[in-house]
């Protein structure tokens, strides 16, 4: 990162419009709005460019997919160039006939592509049915870096993942590890309407608990933003989701810094102290201590 003691943060939490030319206008009015309040880094909610598609199965949809760079990194670069800042995007990445991706672009602040990543793990459950239309990421060879590698930028090394990735402490880690400066997990996540009260509680709950926890563990702050609002199914007869929003931003101590509601459009904002993960991983260092001459058993499925 670069020496200024703070680096203003802004997550943007919209609801979607199934039209790609209408949402991209509702985000870059929220960027513009959040460029304007001083946010250096802005952070876009997973494939905010449209509703979330994936709760059906429908080969149509991959008429949206574009290339990277496309439209949608150019006009994001363009607003980047333009206002001075850093813009984490989404992008449903068309790579070739029969490959598309899931993927986080990173626009640096002279409007410069300088990365992308392709969510590694994919969900397949009811009403996100992401295997149907997404391919995972590449693990990486010895010819090229892990998909679990920072992005540099001006602000500094952005540890950028997606959505369901948010669950696995193990992408957390090796982004820590390859010198990330911050954790970032553009989010779309919501209710199935069938749920009740006490349910819906327990998943919102476990959601932001499982982020802070890998920023304690790491060390990190963590920018998560979630979108909001309802997107009914393409089918008739089931529910729709419900987006949960609480889009929040915290501290590499778990120290929630800013958090929106659940249903209200937002331009959240936090400023992040640049040398408290330093300070932190002096009394709590984690990383020191790692036994990682005892961890093979984790490159295996189950220990039978």
């Amino acid at each position: 990162m670069t020496n200024q003691e703070t680096l203003p943060v802004a997550a943007i939490q919209q609801a979607c419009s199934p039209d790609k030319t209408e949402s991209l206008t509702i985000s870059e009015r929220l960027i513009r709005q959040a460029a304007g309040d001083g946010a250096r880094l802005i952070v876009l909610q997973e494939l905010h460019a449209t509703h979330y598609f994936c709760q059906s199965e429908d080969v149509a949809v991959f008429d949206l997919a574009e290339p990277i760079p496309g439209p949608t990194t150019d006009r994001l670069g363009e607003l980047a160039r333009e206002l001075g800042v850093v813009i984490v995007g989404s992008v449903f990445e068309r790579r070739m006939a029969g490959v598309y991706h899931n993927t986080a672009v990173v626009l640096d602040s002279d409007g410069q592509l300088a990365g992308r990543y392709r969510k590694m793990h994919i969900p397949d459950d009811p009403g996100f049915y992401e295997k149907f239309y997404f391919t995972p990421g590449d693990a990486g060879t010895r010819d090229m870096p892990s998909g679990f590698s920072p992005i540099d930028t001006a602000v500094g090394r952005l540890g950028v993942l997606v959505c369901w990735d948010q669950w696995y402490p193990e992408a957390a880690r090796l982004m820590a590890l390859a010198g990330a400066d911050i954790l970032i997990y553009p989010t779309a996540i919501g209710w199935d309407r069938t749920d009740d009260g006490d349910e819906q509680t327990r998943q919102l709950d476990a959601w932001v608990t499982v982020q802070r926890g890998h920023a304690i563990a790491n060390n990190l702050p963590v920018i998560a933003p979630n979108r909001v609002g309802h997107e009914p199914a393409p089918e008739t007869g089931t529910p729709g989701i419900d987006f949960w929003g609480n889009s929040f931003i915290c501290g590499p101590q778990g120290e929630m810094l800013a958090r929106a509601d659940d249903r209200h459009e937002t331009v959240l904002h936090a400023s992040i102290d640049r040398h408290h993960s330093e300070s932190i991983r002096r009394i709590w260092p984690y990383f020191r201590d790692r036994r990682i001459d005892a961890y093979d058993d984790l490159l295996k499925r189950v220990r039978d």
